[in-house]
């Protein structure tokens, strides 16, 4: 049976639902997944239960403005497969998913958010894990890559250089591209020092947990 979210929309409450997902993008950026219903209520000129109207729980509104630009990054990600060498491929992996990391803190809260990701994006981890790992592979294989990287350092990877981002950005806007060069250097064959033993997906996700934060309980809307 449809629920109220699947009926079509009086053109009214269209144009509400539009504009709080608008505002939703525009704090969820700022301020990543910490951004509350209250601040997306404040930049869309609405109350507080209009939002909750619309989206009774904040993972539907977080669905509602990332389900696109995380297709989006899955695309990149085939596409790099696609790249003359493993090399060329992670690269524009690694360099798009930092452009809009940089841009857009709520998209790096959800991407790189694996063990508390918002259950609607789970498929988008199901579905970029095996294409980052073919890229790793690769690269490794066609020896371009350092041996002793795993797909489980990407994403640590990509979290350090969007939270540098968001400090050094506003200092001078794309300071981070010359730490990513840095860390590209980082992680090309032939390797000098060794890295230790490699991260688990176990540890992975602690480390997602730790740094970057979860979907916030519902807040009062009266």
């Amino acid at each position: 049976m449809p629920t109220a979210q699947d009926r079509p929309l009086r053109r009214d409450a269209q144009l509400n639902r539009d504009r709080i997902v608008s505002a939703a993008g525009e704090v969820f950026a700022r301020r990543g997944l910490a951004g509350t219903f209250h601040n997306v209520a404040d930049e869309a000129g609405v109350g507080l239960g209009t939002v909750y109207r619309r989206f009774p729980t904040k993972e539907q509104l977080v669905e509602a403005v990332y389900r696109q630009h995380l297709a989006g990054l899955v695309a990149t990600a085939e596409a790099a497969l696609r790249a003359p060498t493993g090399w060329d491929g992670l690269v524009d992996v690694l360099t798009t998913a930092a452009r809009l990391h940089a841009s857009d803190q709520g998209l790096r809260d959800v991407a790189l958010a694996r063990g508390h990701r918002p259950e609607a994006f789970r498929e988008f981890g199901d579905r970029m894990e095996p294409l980052l790992r073919d890229l790793v592979e690769r690269a490794r294989t066609e020896g371009s890559l350092r041996p002793d990287v795993t797909a489980e350092d990407l994403p640590v990877v990509m979290a350090m250089i969007s939270e540098l981002a968001l400090h050094a950005d506003p200092v001078r806007p794309g300071l981070h591209t010359r730490y990513l060069a840095l860390v590209l250097d980082g992680l090309r064959a032939p390797a000098t020092t060794p890295l230790g033993d490699p991260l688990t997906r176990t540890e992975l996700d602690a480390v997602a947990e730790n740094w970057l934060p979860a979907l916030e309980p519902r807040e009062d809307a009266g």
